[in-house]
């Protein structure tokens, strides 16, 4: 069941929000060769910590860590570790989230690591303009399946498939709530 949520409410997630954003804008800004996965983490942890807020994916179904650092073909969920070492040419996947007064954000972005090939600019490139057709297809009235299928349709237009074993979630006081929010659908 989805949750319609208050206007206090969505002002406490706001407030979690713009610490996750703030914590992964300077992340996105910290990224560059031969830095670790695992220091992207501790600066992630320690940053969410000063703001009062509490890592949301650490211990969250086990997993250990308060960042998600996903390399290249690595789809979500990595692990960040000491030895996972930034090489140039790599993209790198960045996924944040806390918890603030009982309240969760969380948003990722995938960054490029020093200068990417071609192909790889194209695809950062189409995957920011899948989030644009959502963001324009969102308005009263308008269904989830014509979100989903304005950002299936930018991809395979563009050349690429999406990842349907993975899928967007509603948030609030609960890390993963209703609706699913797939990248595919029928409008």
């Amino acid at each position: 069941m989805i949750v319609c949520k208050s206007a206090a409410e969505l002002e406490m997630m706001h407030r979690a929000g713009l610490i996750v954003w703030g914590v992964l804008d300077a992340l996105r800004h910290m990224v560059r060769p031969g830095l670790t996965t695992l220091e992207l983490n501790e600066f992630a942890e320690r940053s969410a910590v000063e703001k009062g807020a509490r890592p949301a994916f650490k211990n969250y179904r086990g997993y250990p860590a308060s960042l998600c650092t996903s390399l290249n073909e690595e789809v979500v969920h990595g692990i960040p570790s000491g030895k996972r070492r930034l090489r140039e040419g790599d993209i790198l996947s960045l996924d944040f989230g806390v918890e603030l007064d009982g309240y969760y954000a969380d948003a990722a972005v995938t960054v490029p690591v020093g200068a990417i090939r071609p192909e790889l600019e194209t695809l950062l490139n189409v995957t920011r303009g899948s989030l644009d057709r959502a963001i324009e297809r969102i308005r009263p009235g308008s269904r989830l399946g014509d979100v989903s299928a304005a950002v299936q349709e930018w991809v395979e237009k563009n050349g690429f498939s999406i990842v349907r074993e993975f899928v967007g979630h509603g948030i609030g006081t609960r890390m993963h709530e209703e609706p699913n929010v797939p990248n595919y659908g029928d409008p």
